[in-house]
């Protein structure tokens, strides 16, 4: 169990609307826990160490958009995966002070995607490019699913949006949007693909909760597609999260 006292966080920005605070601080109450949790709003990571430093009883972090890649320099240490992945999401505050880095997105990835697969579920196409889709990477090569991602601009061997048509779709039959599109307030926004080619074989499965249904679920739904939020990633990661605190 957890020291008294013990004080956690979410680090991002523009994060008001983090499911992290609730859930933890609700979790904290289930369990009688004599610990909190804060949400870190910080415009730049320049401002990290003076966190820490008003800040003393801090013993994990979760990582946000958009800080999952660029807070890797500021860092002790990373686990395995998370060194893999180039994404952190955890961070772990030893009692010597040192960070360790960690990543759980893949693993709630991995397990709210899993039921839902299908033998036809082959190949998958990650519309986006940033240390959330890195993660959901990890969890498909896990689970031995190729994937390919789809930005605006190319990368590495990946599509761009223009280039989505119907023949690509038939083989590609999970899309998983690991943009912020679509993302509360901003909810009428949604990527680029052509809807119109997404069928009853096709997962489309969005990392966004807030909205419960964003525009490229309904959209994908109004297709005949089975449809997934991130809710349950979240609650998976979350939970791997305070494993990982309390080693």
């Amino acid at each position: 169990m957890p020291p008294t006292n013990s004080k956690y966080g979410l680090l991002g920005k523009n994060i008001s609307y983090s499911f992290s605070k609730k859930y933890f601080t609700e979790k904290f109450s289930t369990l009688h826990l004599n610990c909190t949790y804060e949400n870190f709003d910080i415009p730049s990571l320049e401002d990290f160490k003076t966190l820490l430093q008003n800040n003393p009883d801090l013993k994990g972090l979760n990582v946000t958009i958009p800080y999952k890649e660029a807070i890797l320099p500021y860092l002790d240490a990373l686990s395995k995966k998370a060194s893999k992945i180039g994404a952190v999401n955890v961070i772990r505050i030893t009692k010597k002070g040192k960070l360790k880095g960690y990543n759980s997105d893949w693993y709630g990835l991995k397990k709210s995607l899993f039921p839902l697969l299908e033998n036809h579920h082959k190949k998958a196409l990650l519309l986006g490019t940033g240390g959330a889709a890195k993660a959901v990477a990890f969890a498909l090569e896990q689970l031995q699913i190729p994937y390919r991602y789809v930005s605006r601009t190319r990368q590495n061997e990946g599509f761009v949006y223009d280039e989505l048509n119907q023949a690509l779709l038939e083989e590609y039959q999970i899309i998983i949007n690991c943009t912020p599109l679509g993302t509360s307030p901003n909810t009428d926004a949604c990527p680029p693909i052509p809807y119109q080619h997404l069928t009853k074989q096709h997962i489309a499965f969005d990392l966004i909760y807030n909205p419960e249904e964003t525009t490229f679920l309904s959209r994908a739904k109004a297709m005949g597609a089975q449809t997934q939020n991130g809710y349950q990633m979240l609650v998976f990661q979350a939970e791997k999260a305070w494993k990982i605190w309390n080693k």
